[in-house]
């Protein structure tokens, strides 16, 4: 089992930075897929974020690709979004998922076993 919580979130102009944080609680929770996605209000989940239980292989969706970079710290058992150059359409509550033990990312919601409870991020013009 693996509960996730997520933290960083909050109101920034168009341009500026954040960097959510996913902290991880369980003994495997290293050996996890991790993934972020996002809910804006009236849209469906999307994907953003994917990196395999190293760290390796980061993907990103298109409308984030050069601005958002996902990262993890396993001694910390965290995983970071950094989000630079924001948009007011990246206004979203963000989630951080978990896919494993060993689990390869992935963009699809559905292949993630765990989810924590998401993080507004809201961005003015």
């Amino acid at each position: 089992q693996v509960q996730l919580v997520e933290s960083g979130g909050g109101l920034v102009q168009a341009g500026g930075s954040l960097r959510l944080s996913c902290a991880a609680s369980g003994r495997t929770a290293s050996s996890y897929a991790m993934g972020w996605f996002r809910q804006a209000p009236g849209k469906e989940r999307e994907f953003v974020a994917s990196s395999s239980w190293s760290g390796a292989s980061p993907y990103y969706a298109d409308s984030v690709k050069g601005r958002f970079a996902i990262s993890r710290d396993n001694a910390k058992n965290t995983g970071y979004l950094q989000m630079n150059s924001l948009k007011p359409e990246d206004t979203a509550i963000y989630y951080c998922a978990a896919r494993g033990p060993w689990g390869s990312s992935s963009t699809i919601g559905g292949a993630y076993d765990f989810w924590g409870q998401g993080t507004q991020v809201t961005v003015s013009p």
